[in-house]
């Protein structure tokens, strides 16, 4: 069997776990009395063993309360939220938004596939079967338990507005900074796709302000009894609006940029940012400005324009992409 063969066959064993996981969550749905192991078995098309297997699975693996009474097992009442009719168009929105999630993940994550899967149900054959073409290559990714539990932990936190403490580590950026431990209060959990990953927006009550926490940063993460009251409606959203990306708890700066007249019409047929405003010059350039939390996000889109752009506000940014695009030049001498 040669390594293709073997990925093949890993994907297959993947996919056709979930869908035993699926079979057997509808079952115990459909069973609010309980069932018993051989009834499962029965139903799902294996044996008694595999069924005891899965249970603990479904406990441990992806956190579903389940209750064991007499022999019998069940779901708790609050597992899962009140089933809801879509419409095909809404079906497929909800589609593309985890389509979206599900390709800039880097590891294999068993709730969002399961959210696939029954995605796939509602939509007609043609796309159900792209929904099936996305679940072999979720399945094809290696698995983060530890991510996936964290994730769940700060959903469950922050649905019950009850504050978390976590160890969160900045190394990242800062080799000779140690793990700091935090305690916070989850205000949002949001996407970022420049980074292709998960940030938590919350309080840190141990810094007095609002800060940004990239879930593969944390690494370790306990939800407390304590509750807290969320914060105005409206901050958070204009807060994220101040953002380039996912980052907003950084001071407001303006940014102005020249863009030159080659690149501008594609600069302008987009809006990058909220606050932006344009002004086309006589040379045929264009001035861009917005007002941005912070410069650490927005200098990689600014480098990403290479020698079409100019920063002209502020001068740090300035003297920052000049160091980097002298550095770049210097790998790359003449001869």
């Amino acid at each position: 069997m040669d390594r293709w063969d073997s990925g093949a066959d890993a994907v297959g064993r993947k996919r056709d776990r979930l869908a035993r996981f699926y079979r057997v969550t509808t079952y115990l749905e459909a069973h609010p009395e309980g069932a018993t192991p051989d009834q499962i078995a029965a139903f799902v098309g294996m044996s008694r063993r595999n069924a005891y297997r899965d249970l603990r699975a479904l406990q441990d693996e992806l956190d579903i309360p389940l209750w064991a009474d007499g022999g019998r097992w069940g779901i708790s009442d609050k597992a899962f939220l009140p089933a809801f009719r879509l419409t095909r168009a809404e079906a497929m929105a909800v589609f593309l938004a985890a389509r979206l999630m599900a390709r800039y993940a880097d590891a294999h994550d068993p709730d969002l596939a399961a959210a696939f899967q029954k995605l796939g149900e509602a939509l007609p054959p043609v796309l159900g079967h792209h929904v099936q073409r996305t679940l072999d290559v979720m399945a094809a990714r290696p698995l983060d338990p530890v991510g996936s539990r964290n994730l769940r932990l700060l959903t469950q936190a922050w649905a019950e507005r009850r504050i978390v403490e976590l160890t969160y580590d900045p190394s990242t950026y800062d080799p000779a900074r140690p793990p700091r431990a935090a305690r916070v209060r989850p205000y949002l959990i949001e996407p970022s796709a420049e980074t292709h990953a998960l940030y938590l927006i919350g309080f840190d009550e141990t810094r007095g302000g609002l800060r940004t926490f990239k879930l593969e940063r944390i690494r370790t993460l306990a939800m407390t009894t304590v509750q807290f009251q969320p914060p105005p409606d409206g901050e958070i959203e204009a807060a994220l609006d101040r953002a380039w990306g996912i980052v907003a708890d950084q001071g407001v700066v303006e940014v102005v940029l020249r863009f030159d007249g080659s690149v501008g019409s594609r600069v302008a047929e987009t809006t990058w940012h909220p606050t932006q405003s344009l002004t086309k010059n006589a040379d045929g350039s264009l001035t861009w400005r917005a007002r941005v939390s912070g410069t650490l996000e927005i200098r990689p889109w600014i480098l990403g324009w290479g020698a079409d752009v100019e920063v002209l506000a502020p001068e740090t940014l300035r003297g920052e992409v000049a160091g980097i695009v002298r550095r770049a030049a210097a790998r790359y001498p003449r001869g």
